[in-house]
């Protein structure tokens, strides 16, 4: 390993693939490269970003393509680049400890490592010169190294202190399995930290957080709580109608910078995206606003369009920038609108809140929140739509943000659910060919010797799979099973939950991110706490949860309580962060547990599914069997059998199913008198 070149010339990660051509020797993350690192005694700078980040590029201009700053870059450390999503369990171990330091965390990540890869100190953005109240990167770069050379036993110091804690975060955390009492309680709590005017969470930046929504919606409507709903579907509205959302192209940005849902970073990332789509479909069953129905559909008209690949994989994202200028692609000028639009330009301005000023930085992103929080009148929804075409027409001659198609096994499973629920819930038979499509993809290319693999570009698969892609792809083979009612499915998620057991499990209770054979960490994490996405432990004891639904095998339930009693003691002061384990124990404790028995795939058979996904039912366990099938012994539903010949269902809700109903109407009216707690 060469250590004085720049080596990221032949990594497939557009991130890596940016700095190539830096003056700085940029070295990829290895076993090798840290090897090199520990024979030549040199300290380690680890800067960690992704390619849609702006802050990165703007770190990149300032100093990683300055030859002198490089000079000084090369002369102290073993410089390694890495992307954060070929790697998240890299990510989320420096940022972690960079927290323990008492920083705020996030992108782009400068971190400071011994040679062995322990973190000593970091920070994130560093300008090239002081300012901003940060030293400038010159200052930095001496001062640590100094401090390496000089001090090293306050390097030991640091290394053992952080190492400590790291090791402590994954210890001690034992408590009871919530109740269903304590989780409405929680969502009720969760109302003291958001913006009842603006929705969302108090202040700036607002990022969506689908899975706190989903919490409070849950609750909600289970407790029959007016005040939790009303919240969510005003966070939902503002979202929708915000500049958040890309009204031309469709599609949300990653958060907001402001409190008023107006300024997106405008990066554009598929996981946000998929969860967006769920918590749409789950909101729009109880009320069917038309506007949610209607962001669901041109968000996945943007994925398909715009996020694809050969083969039907999703790819990670867009970027914030183009032509080196944050939102240049998305925004506009009164002018512009005005010559495009001609007689019609008043109707457009007046809904998208365009003028002679701007909105933002003397230009205009586009927005509904002040011509109102739903749609108009039809005809006039129709008008818009054709004036929206002329501007994406024209929007689409500039020249487009940076996309990095790489396609991650994660996102891709949670785009799958996303598509498949909302084929489900929209009646879109396309859309489920679609998740069906990437589902095999996965399975077929980012699968090596039965293991998943985390990443793939230009026909590359590579990178160990993390607890977040089996749990997904779980998940996402589940939601195909309720779906299509094909065995396969459920036998693959069985299998993958196995894996999980074998690679990633705790003795002590709950699950490792990194599997058991990875050799490059210094500490196996355990995440519990959902950030942008949910944690691989919350994904997993959910996955849990409804594999016991559906098999009826206590050793799934065994599995679920041991997950969630490994991080009850934290749930009571930390909920706002762990909605996904909250809505795990609900699943645990709550299922709606359908068995649909039809002989053929008829037309009643048809109306009974659509029937099943139009309800509102988020903790169902939906299984569809011939007639010759059978449940398994520990499924309340054993032994039950179609009536007549006819497509027959039953609802169970603990060990007690329903009588047969044998008809489209019987089966909603079954499903729609269920009590708000049990649904």
């Amino acid at each position: 390993m060469d250590l004085a070149q720049n080596n990221l010339g032949s990594e497939t990660s557009p991130y890596l693939r940016q700095h190539a051509d830096n003056p700085v020797h940029w070295q990829p993350w290895s076993t090798e490269v840290l090897a090199a690192a520990k024979a030549a005694n040199k300290p380690i700078l680890l800067s960690v970003g992704y390619a849609a980040c702006h802050w990165c590029h703007v770190m990149a201009h300032e100093s990683f393509e300055d030859d002198a700053m490089a000079g000084l870059m090369n002369e102290l450390f073993v410089n390694i680049k890495l992307d954060r999503e070929e790697r998240p369990d890299l990510d989320a171990l420096y940022q972690n400890a960079l927290a323990l330091l008492g920083q705020q965390g996030g992108w782009p990540l400068t971190m400071f490592l011994t040679p062995d890869g322990e973190p000593f100190w970091g920070g994130t953005y560093f300008p090239k010169t002081a300012r901003y109240g940060r030293p400038g990167f010159d200052d930095v770069l001496k001062t640590v190294a100094k401090i390496f050379a000089e001090k090293p036993e306050d390097v030991r110091h640091n290394v053992t202190q952080i190492s400590g804690a790291l090791e402590k975060m994954n210890s001690g955390a034992n408590g009871a399995i919530p109740t269903l009492e304590m989780i409405d309680r929680c969502g009720h709590g969760c109302l003291q930290i958001m913006d009842a005017k603006n929705g969302g969470t108090s202040g700036a930046p607002k990022f969506p957080q689908p899975s706190l929504l989903s919490l409070i919606w849950r609750a909600g409507v289970r407790s029959g709580d007016d005040e939790l709903q009303r919240i969510v579907k005003h966070s939902l509205d503002r979202m929708c109608q915000g500049g958040i959302y890309d009204h031309l192209g469709g599609g949300f940005a990653r958060y907001a910078v402001d409190d008023q849902w107006l300024v997106p970073h405008f990066e554009k990332m598929l996981y946000d995206n998929a969860q967006m789509i769920d918590i749409l479909c789950d909101v729009w069953r109880v009320d069917a606003n038309p506007l949610y129905a209607k962001r669901v559909e041109e968000t996945i008209t943007w994925i398909l369009r715009e996020m694809r690949i050969t083969g039907g994989a999703f790819t990670a994202s867009l970027d914030a920038d183009s032509e080196g200028v944050e939102g240049k692609f998305y925004v506009w000028s009164e002018d512009e609108v005005d010559a495009l639009l001609g007689d019609d330009a008043n109707l457009f301005k007046k809904f998208y809140d365009v003028s002679k000023d701007g909105n933002w930085e003397g230009n205009t992103i586009l927005n509904r929140t002040r011509s109102g929080l739903v749609l108009a009148d039809e005809a006039t929804e129709e008008k818009l739509a054709e004036l929206r075409q002329i501007l994406l027409t024209e929007r689409a001659k500039r020249i487009r943000p940076g996309w990095d198609d790489k396609a991650l096994t994660d996102w891709n499973a949670m785009t799958i659910a996303a598509l498949a629920e909302a084929a489900m819930t929209f009646k879109r038979a396309d859309w489920l060919d679609y998740a069906k499509l990437a589902y095999n993809f996965v399975t077929n290319t980012l699968m090596k010797n039965d293991r998943f693999l985390h990443s793939y570009r230009d026909g590359k698969a590579q990178h160990a799979g993390m607890l977040e892609d089996y749990a997904h792809m779980i998940r996402a083979a589940l939601r195909l099973f309720e779906c299509f009612g094909e065995d396969a499915y459920l036998r693959e998620a069985m299998t993958w939950s196995d894996t999980v057991e074998t690679l990633f499990a705790d003795a002590t209770g709950g699950y490792f991110q990194s599997a058991s054979d990875a050799n490059d960490l210094m500490v196996r994490q355990k995440p519990h706490m959902d950030n942008a996405v949910p944690s691989g432990n919350a994904i997993m004891a959910q996955n849990l949860a409804k594999l016991y639904a559906l098999t009826g095998d206590s050793t799934y339930r065994d599995r679920a309580e041991i997950t969630l009693s490994a991080f009850g003691g934290r749930i009571t002061e930390q909920f706002p962060n762990m909605p996904g384990l909250l809505l795990a124990a609900e699943m645990l404790q709550n299922p709606v547990q359908i068995v649909l028995i039809a002989k053929d795939r008829s037309q009643i058979y048809l109306e009974m599914r659509r029937a099943i996904f139009a309800a509102y039912l988020p903790n169902r366990a939906i299984t569809i069997l011939s007639e010759t099938d059978t449940l398994p012994d520990g499924h309340p539903a054993h032994g039950k059998t179609a009536i007549d010949g006819k497509e027959t269902a039953y609802v169970c809700q603990g060990p007690v199913c329903s009588a047969p109903v044998t008809t489209p109407d019987a089966l909603t009216k079954l499903l729609a008198d269920l009590p708000a707690k049990a649904a």
